[in-house]
């Protein structure tokens, strides 16, 4: 339980910084960033609370007008194929680039 509000404190935090962060965004609106931000948050907050993906830390997650781009290195292909599905799951996604590596961390 106490692992649990950890990670809701942390993904408040993330979504904080992000949020504070997207004023160097010039080229987008005020209110796409904030839709990709909103994105980014929730693709970040699903892989936490992902029973299967919660203890991989090493994945780089990016919005840019709806598309999510992934980056890191995971164990598996299958773990790579999950974190992919999961971040599809997430509402107004339009597109995924998928580009975890698989290998040994």
């Amino acid at each position: 339980m106490k692992n649990q509000h950890h990670r809701s404190a942390c993904v408040i935090a993330l979504a904080v910084a992000l949020v504070a962060a997207a004023a160097c965004r010039t080229n987008l609106s005020p209110e796409r960033q904030v839709s990709d931000l909103t994105i980014t948050a929730e693709v970040k907050s699903k892989l936490a609370s992902d029973v299967q993906l919660s203890t991989i830390t090493n994945i780089d997650v990016n919005t840019t007008n709806g598309v999510v781009t992934l980056a890191g290195q995971v164990p598996s292909h299958e773990v790579r194929t999950r974190v992919e599905e999961v971040a599809r799951s997430v509402r107004n996604v339009a597109r995924v680039n998928n580009n975890l590596q698989v290998g040994a961390s």
